[in-house]
């Protein structure tokens, strides 16, 4: 009987090493820098800092973008204050013009 005890004792401790020994196997993947959990952290910082990079450079093209569509509305605007005056001075001119016109052949 203690014979088999310590059989079965000895399978069970043979079992629980080889279990750690797998276990080890992938907490040593996990960690290691090029392909595991680590090689997955390095790429996804790589891809963070890129990201980075090109909200910074977005956000810089749409600040101009917005700067130059700034300036391009105020010219626009006074452009079309211009266009209002000249089309009144138009109106005015031409009745002024068809009154004259008008007088002209009552007269």
């Amino acid at each position: 009987m203690d014979l088999l005890s310590n059989g079965l004792l000895l399978a069970a401790t043979a079992a629980a090493a080889f279990y750690c020994y797998v276990l080890a196997k992938r907490v040593r993947g996990l960690t290691d820098l090029d392909a595991g959990l680590g090689g997955a952290i390095t790429a996804l910082s790589r891809q963070v800092d890129e990201m980075k990079a090109s909200v910074d450079a977005a956000r810089h093209i749409s600040g101009k973008s917005v700067r130059d569509l700034s300036e391009m509305t105020a010219r626009a605007e006074i452009a079309a204050g211009r266009l209002e005056l000249l089309l009144a001075t138009l109106h005015e001119n031409s009745a002024t013009g068809k009154a004259e016109h008008s007088r002209k052949r009552a007269g």
